[in-house]
């Protein structure tokens, strides 16, 4: 679903002639492609599922907003405003992300799966949320909010 997603937008850009949104369509495809290859390698012919897609681009927007405040700490305005743009392209295939309360109901709900208690069970009740909310929340403000949530 997502690689076709992925295809139609990629034509869309190209008819368009939007060359940074097709730039960025294309690093996301090529990157899907590269992990396909590794699963290959690891006997799973069919290519990586969406969830794993997704997880990619999540990471992808990270690493950009990564390079962002780098290249605000050099006032490097016209690279800020190219990250920018990709992050926006990226996140058109990602889903609705979760408001804090909608965080905190996935927590709740994974920590009663994972019947996690304290802060030990937090690698399954991580591993639970991934799987299970890929792509709709920033993983690297969930951890936190989840320590809270067992520690209280």
């Amino acid at each position: 679903m997502l690689r076709d997603d992925l295809n139609a937008a990629m034509k869309d850009a190209m008819r368009a002639k939007d060359q940074p949104a097709l730039s960025t369509v294309r690093l996301m495809l090529a990157a899907i492609k590269d992990r396909d290859i590794a699963a290959r390698a690891k006997g799973n012919r069919d290519g990586v599922p969406d969830e794993d897609i997704l997880s990619l681009f999540g990471s992808m927007i990270k690493q950009r907003r990564e390079a962002i405040t780098l290249y605000q700490q050099g006032n490097r305005q016209d690279l800020v405003d190219k990250e920018q743009a990709e992050i926006r392209v990226i996140e058109r295939f990602l889903p609705k992300q979760l408001d804090a309360a909608g965080m905190d109901a996935a927590i709740r709900k994974g920590i009663e799966a994972t019947s996690a208690k304290s802060i030990k069970d937090l690698g399954p009740l991580m591993a639970w949320l991934k799987a299970n909310y890929a792509g709709q929340m920033d993983f690297s403000k969930v951890a936190p909010r989840a320590k809270e949530l067992l520690a209280g």
